[in-house]
């Protein structure tokens, strides 16, 4: 049966259109007929007619019914990859088009991972938007696994990720420098030392980022080269941003490690301690990662060049 969809993807281009299938994108997303009509400014029955187009042409339901909720079949979850790639191919003839005319504009979607995206990116895109003021750029803010997975999906061009990653989909190229840092609250009892003992790491609790963060794995793989097992910390909690992980530790939860770009302000204001530990030091790169087999449009390509200068 799933068989038939995927021979007839080829013939979607040309007998379904795409507004049909952006329609289908907004009702998967959003889990709602009435919801996904509303976001368009359609009617139910005529959000529901086009759905029923593509079911009919597809031979396959895309969508189980469940009162007011909706889930994609399987069938549905094919369709939404390759709709939005199609959407996203669609975007990026008119603006490959627009630039060989003369025209720098258009949109870029982007990704990054939490310390890239608050720390880094925002001055970059501000260089950027003088230069180019009609290129529109979003950033959406993801940890490092989520960043990679919108990738693979072609849900964004490409995205700045806070650890190189092995997929077979994935280029990553090597963009910036950071280091991770221990850090304290100025009334916690290592606030006055002046360096911590590796071995003194597991007798104080710690706070940190959640499975799937390019920092975690960056602490992992340091504590680990240095012959201490991650395991052994003495985690209270999991938080899912840098910026909370630093509430944590100023409102003394804790300790943790953290990029040190995050914290310069901090450390500048008194407002926490960091504290080098013998035989420690967790150095990093952040990496920009595009998908393999994508080819960028020239708006993006003129992105990614700026990014790779600010090297």
């Amino acid at each position: 049966m799933y068989s038939i969809l995927s021979i007839n993807i080829i013939g979607i281009i040309y007998m379904i259109d795409l507004h049909r299938l952006n329609i289908f994108i907004k009702i998967f997303e959003m889990k709602s007929f009435s919801r996904a009509a509303r976001q368009l400014y359609l009617t139910q029955p005529t959000v529901s007619q086009h759905v029923s187009f593509l079911e009919t042409y597809l031979e396959v339901p895309l969508f189980d019914r469940l009162g007011k909720e909706v889930r994609p079949t399987r069938a549905g979850r094919i369709l939404y990859g390759y709709a939005q790639r199609l959407l996203r191919m669609a975007d990026d003839a008119e603006h490959a088009v627009a630039f060989f005319k003369g025209k720098k504009s258009g949109s870029i979607v982007t990704g990054a991972s939490n310390i890239p995206g608050e720390y880094i990116l925002p001055e970059i895109l501000g260089q950027f938007k003088k230069k180019f003021p009609e290129i529109a750029v979003t950033v959406h803010m993801d940890d490092t696994g989520g960043i990679v997975e919108r990738i693979v999906n072609y849900e964004i061009d490409f995205g700045v990720i806070g650890a190189r990653i092995t997929h077979a989909q994935l280029h990553c190229t090597r963009f910036l420098e950071d280091e991770l840092c221990l850090i304290v609250s100025p009334r916690h009892p290592w606030a006055g030392r002046t360096d911590v003992v590796a071995g003194d790491l597991a007798a104080v609790p710690f706070v940190i980022r959640e499975n799937g963060s390019g920092t975690r794995l960056m602490v992992e793989q340091g504590l680990s080269r240095a012959g201490i097992q991650p395991e052994r910390l003495q985690v209270i909690a999991e938080l899912g941003s840098n910026s909370a992980v630093k509430q944590a530790v100023k409102a003394d939860l804790g300790a943790a490690f953290v990029s040190r770009r995050s914290v310069a302000d901090e450390l500048s204001a008194h407002l926490l301690c960091s504290l080098p530990v013998q035989g420690l030091q967790i150095q990093r790169s952040f990496y920009i990662a595009r998908h393999k087999k994508r080819s960028l449009p020239p708006v993006v390509k003129e992105f990614y060049r700026f990014l790779l200068e600010q090297r």
